[in-house]
């Protein structure tokens, strides 16, 4: 029985943990200073909104790519699992935007926000 030779992966570890800790940090900040620069309303909500989508999903996806070993697999299995999150989360966003509209729209004459 051959031996198979084990490879650290510790500085690759914290690579991604520097990348993911620098997009949490800047969530962090401009979730602090938020900037009424970016409070100019977007497509559906503001522009300080979809940086955090964005980023929000730039983490999952990095996470998912290094932590559940995706860069490994074949392309159709790694595309199959990425395009479904994709959808999911457009669906969600898009579903939570129109609908936290409808609410707001709806009970704004009756509560004071």
């Amino acid at each position: 029985m051959a031996g198979h030779a084990h490879e650290s992966n510790a500085k690759r570890i914290w690579i991604v943990f520097g990348i993911l800790s620098v997009i949490t940090l800047v969530e962090v900040y401009l979730g602090i200073i938020k900037p009424s620069a970016l409070h100019l309303h977007g497509p559906g909500t503001s522009w300080l909104n979809w940086i955090f989508i964005i980023l929000t999903l730039a983490k999952a996806y990095g996470i998912a790519w290094v932590f559940m070993h995706l860069e490994g697999e074949k392309k159709w299995f790694r595309r199959a699992i990425v395009w479904s999150g994709v959808f999911l989360m457009i669906y969600m966003v898009t579903l939570f935007l129109l609908e936290g509209e409808y609410i707001y729209d709806t009970l704004s004459p009756l509560v004071r926000w």
